[in-house]
């Protein structure tokens, strides 16, 4: 078997091949049954023929005898008229023949020429007929009683055609009905199936195994058993990262201050260049410990809130931080057009980080001498614009992932739109990165969409 038709037949669902197998096997055991039904039909039919064949012979025989006893002889055979020429069909027909094999009287449709059997008591076969053969009158006188064979394959041809018919309403009816109790069987192995997709990292629930039939009660044992040990360790990794980021604070935080007072102690020179950049890579490891503290943050599903939060007062808050910094003060513009709140179920921290990280990205990246631009639109999204190049399709679908950065000499730690997509993800919603902005040749959009 190719592998194109392996991957077709992967593709059938289970519902389809047994609703298809099940239907094939039920039309199979009728057509059987049809057939062993015509094949008892035909047997009783023939003993049913024969027994009316031979009964009709002996009840004809008396009357042939008076009718003979009454008639003039003639040389010529003389055939008895049908009481509604034209109307009545004979099935059975029938010859009165003399000792020397000559006919003597024959019903409407038979044969003038004598049936090609022997002038013998008993049933013969011709080609075309079963005939019946008695005899009267110490052997001088013989009745042939002949039945079409045509006329018993009529027979058995109509009894087979009416244990067909019904198989015209039995498929649609099997499946129909197979479809229904398929269904109703593969309801749980549906509803584990269902389970199981809505599991990772953010949803490492046990999956409920006490109501699913005992076949299936493996399988979810199984899957928690492999839930249990990710979430272990996941956990051990979140636990790990914060743990390391935490702890690397307090000692990034002690060396960047030592060396911004040697940098103040120094005369220029050589050795307040070094001392510069060793305080650059301090402060871009400084910041890499934020984002793994977001990072382990996020993996741990801040982003649902229950209580409904005004988004606008939480950008109005955070462009107001990035105001008070001397780096970034009048660079992040907020431009409001729904004039009014925009309220979601969102935790007012992991929504503050959302936003931070892509105010950041648009800061480190974006061109120096354009501002900001924080868009709240009516239809319920905040977008952040930044001018810059113009990024490809491919660069785009890559930004998202960690420790992915475009085509840049920014510092930066690959790790803030990742951390952004991921909680999104748990609000519900999601992230889209354009180029160039909508409205504009060039630069850059993060269009942030939030369920109602």
């Amino acid at each position: 078997m190719s592998e194109e038709t392996t991957a077709g037949l992967s593709r059938i669902s289970i519902t389809r091949r047994l609703i298809t197998a099940l239907t094939g096997l039920v039309v199979i055991f009728w057509l059987i049954a049809v057939g062993l039904g015509a094949y008892v039909m035909n047997r009783e039919f023939a003993e049913i023929f024969d027994g009316t064949l031979q009964e009709t012979a002996e009840r004809l025989m008396p009357l042939i005898l008076d009718d003979l006893a009454q008639r003039e002889s003639s040389a010529d055979p003389q055939s008895l008229q049908a009481i509604e020429q034209g109307l009545n069909k004979e099935y059975l027909t029938y010859q009165v023949l003399d000792a020397t094999g000559k006919v003597i009287l024959h019903s409407q449709e038979a044969p003038t020429t004598p049936y090609d059997v022997p002038l013998k008591v008993g049933f013969h076969d011709t080609p075309k007929y079963k005939i019946f053969t008695e005899s009267a009158l110490n052997g001088t006188l013989f009745l042939h009683v002949a039945d079409a064979f045509k006329n018993r394959r009529e027979a058995l041809r109509e009894g087979s055609v009416a244990l067909l018919w019904p198989l015209l309403l039995l498929i649609p009816a099997s499946v129909l009905f197979i479809r229904l109790i398929v269904g109703r069987s593969l309801a749980p192995i549906e509803k584990l199936r269902n389970d199981i997709a809505t599991k990772d990292s953010g949803n490492m629930a046990p999956v409920e195994g006490d109501t699913l039939p005992r076949e299936l009660r493996p399988i979810a044992r199984s899957v928690n058993l492999l839930l249990g040990r990710l979430r272990a360790a996941l956990e051990a990794e979140r636990e790990f990262t914060a743990n390391s980021a935490h702890e690397l604070r307090t000692p990034i935080a002690g060396a960047l201050a030592q060396t911004q007072r040697l940098m103040a102690e120094l005369p220029p020179g050589p050795l307040t260049e070094r001392a510069g950049r060793i305080e650059q890579s301090l402060s871009n490891l400084r910041r890499l410990a934020e984002k793994l503290l977001q990072l382990a943050r996020a993996e741990a599903g801040i982003g649902s809130g229950e209580k409904p939060t005004d988004l606008v007062s939480i950008v109005a808050t955070v462009i107001g931080d990035y105001d008070r910094d001397s780096e970034s003060a009048g660079r992040v513009l907020l431009e409001n057009e729904t004039r009014a709140s925009l309220v979601r179920n969102v935790d007012i921290d992991a929504f503050a980080i959302v936003l931070r990280n892509l105010i950041e990205n648009a800061l480190i990246h974006g061109a120096e001498e354009e501002p900001i631009t924080v868009r709240i639109e009516p239809v319920g999204t905040i977008s952040i614009v930044n001018g810059g190049d113009v990024l490809s399709p491919e660069e785009l679908s890559g930004l998202k992932r960690r420790f992915r950065r475009g085509k840049t000499k920014a510092a930066g730690s690959g790790l803030g739109l990742a951390i952004a997509e991921r909680i999104l993800v748990q609000m519900a919603g999601r992230l889209d990165l354009l180029s160039p902005a909508p409205g504009q040749k060039d630069g850059f959009e993060a269009r942030i969409t939030l369920p109602q």
